[in-house]
């Protein structure tokens, strides 16, 4: 076994890229092989495993992986990084679209080995008293918290993931802090990393679609800083549904190497 690998990361969010257009990746005992390959003391280390690989309609399919092995909901930082290596790949130019498995995204390779993700519509906001829920390509709670920085996100992330109303299925899980009008600061434990990610793509988009939901903002382009970096997201709003949401941040090549 010889796997050639690149590594990227999103606002610290990290993943190993794997070129699987000859369909030459390991297929027996697959979700082993990818925890291993992920195992940040024994193994290469990352929050998650992307395959690309081709597809006759679009530039390229995304199959991605959490660090647990397992197959996993849409990863917005995971996608933006995935459009940058697929340039590597001389697959996309400035633009691109993919597949993830049956939704379509577009998406646009900005200056800066930046990346800016078209996300699917979110047509429905759950909203509590001190959380909302929705989902944003993956299933996501908001708590609104005075300060993240005091947040145990590993011990608080993990019950209410596990709780109800969620069940073994789960959701993930993001504390958010007020900043200013149009900045929030987000901390996030996820779901088959089963931890806090240095960032997530799917939770700031949703961190800014719950502000905006709540009434915490009027303001529908707004700056979500993660403990990884900065990423961008901003969307139209029409009768509670909000659609052209465009998740922007950094999408940097790291290394390259080979697992054996």
């Amino acid at each position: 076994m010889n796997i050639a690998f690149k590594k990227y990361q999103g606002a610290g969010n990290d993943f190993i890229m794997i070129d699987n257009r000859a369909m030459d990746f390991p297929t027996s005992n697959r979700n082993e092989l990818i925890a291993k390959m992920c195992d940040r003391n024994f193994g290469i280390g990352a929050d998650g495993l992307i395959l690309i690989q081709l597809h006759s309609e679009v530039n390229f399919e995304m199959i991605y992986f959490n660090s647990d092995g397992h197959t996993s909901s849409m990863c917005g930082n995971g996608g933006r990084c995935a459009v940058s290596f697929a340039k590597s790949l001389g697959l996309v130019t400035n633009t691109a679209s993919f597949l993830f498995d049956t939704d379509l995204y577009s998406a646009q390779v900005l200056e800066q080995e930046r990346v800016a993700l078209a996300m699917q519509d979110v047509k429905s906001v759950q909203i509590a008293e001190t959380h909302c829920f929705l989902d944003t390509g993956s299933p996501h709670h908001v708590s609104f918290v005075e300060a993240v920085s005091s947040i145990d996100v590993q011990t608080s992330g993990s019950e209410i993931r596990y709780g109800a109303p969620y069940g073994e299925a789960g959701t993930n899980v993001n504390f958010v802090e007020t900043k200013a009008a149009d900045c929030f600061a987000i901390r996030t434990y996820e779901r088959g990393v089963e931890g806090e990610t240095l960032a997530c793509g799917t939770g700031a988009v949703a961190a800014a679609i719950a502000v905006y939901a709540t009434q915490r903002t009027n303001k529908s382009n707004l700056q979500i800083e993660a403990a990884g970096g900065l990423l961008e997201v901003s969307f139209d709003v029409e009768n509670d549904s909000y659609s052209n949401i465009l998740l922007t941040g950094p999408a940097e090549y790291v290394f390259q190497g080979s697992y054996q």
